[in-house]
């Protein structure tokens, strides 16, 4: 028995549009992230920080009170939630940073409370980006970072980008690259960020893992103000080119949030690297 063509057409049209639709989900889904190593934390849950410990240890003593030549801030993440940012003012901190992203497929739920939060309170904030040159470019991550609450104003109240670049939680310390590749990813990083804001982003990382991911490369100390971590009663040997640093994290286990920063200078020197021309540093 012949049967008419006609009744498969609605059938077709019904398949057609089921595989379009697919198609379309298909391109328009993020690139598929490399999954953590056995035992390794989720994708996205990484932290300004996350592997001093684990690598260059913590001596257990903390530097002097210098309060009257630096100022005290302080870094956070989703992993502090909701942060009590009255407390902090109250204790003497006055700047803060606020994770924003990771790679191209992460955003803090807690952004808004902590980025807003600190800024309302009174205090200089910024935000900063976690790097994973594992997963896509330099440039594509910059791009991901300032669309997504990276940016920078020029309010004298908005503390430019920072790119933590540190020890990969997720498997190969220097994220499979060589030296010089990773020295080309942290470059397209920064010649976007630049580009985009008008700004040079900070780079917060340690000397050792600076040591051994990029050769101890001295090309962007010039450009790129140095946020330093070790925990220890001094900021120790920096990496080449910087003769010293803009911000230094001293500790994790600091009061309300855990890890507590140093910026080498005053409030008025923290406001005009902020942006503030009517901030002037004497001497």
């Amino acid at each position: 028995m012949r049967i008419p063509i006609s009744r498969f057409h609605g059938r077709s049209r019904v398949c057609l549009t089921g595989v379009l639709t697919g198609l379309l989900l298909i391109l328009s889904s993020p690139p598929a992230v490399p999954r953590p190593a056995g035992g390794a934390p989720e994708r996205g849950s990484a932290y300004m920080g996350i592997g001093v410990l684990a690598h260059d240890g913590d001596t257990g003593t903390r530097p002097p009170d210098a309060r009257a030549s630096q100022t005290e801030g302080v870094d956070v993440s989703s992993h502090q939630g909701d942060v009590d940012w009255q407390t902090l003012w109250d204790s003497g901190t006055k700047w803060a940073y606020t994770k924003a992203t990771e790679g191209t497929y992460y955003t803090n739920p807690y952004f808004t409370q902590q980025y807003d939060g600190s800024y309302g309170i009174g205090m200089v904030r910024g935000a900063y980006h976690f790097a994973t040159p594992d997963t896509t470019g330099g440039a594509a991550q910059a791009d991901w970072f300032v669309d997504h609450g990276g940016g920078w104003s020029d309010d004298g109240r908005t503390l430019p980008g920072a790119l933590d670049i540190e020890w990969n939680p997720y498997g190969d310390d220097c994220y499979g690259k060589s030296q010089s590749g990773m020295v080309s990813w942290i470059r397209a990083f920064l010649d976007r960020y630049k580009e985009r804001t008008g700004r040079d982003a900070v780079i917060y990382t340690a000397t050792s893992w600076w040591t051994e991911c990029t050769g101890d490369y001295a090309g962007f100390a010039a450009d790129n103000p140095l946020w330093i971590a070790r925990y220890a009663s001094t900021a120790g040997v920096l990496p080449s080119g910087w003769t010293a640093y803009t911000m230094w994290q001293y500790t994790s286990n600091g009061p309300t949030v855990g890890d507590h920063d140093r910026f080498n200078g005053s409030q008025d020197g923290l406001r005009e690297f902020a942006g503030d021309p009517s901030a002037k540093v004497e001497g």
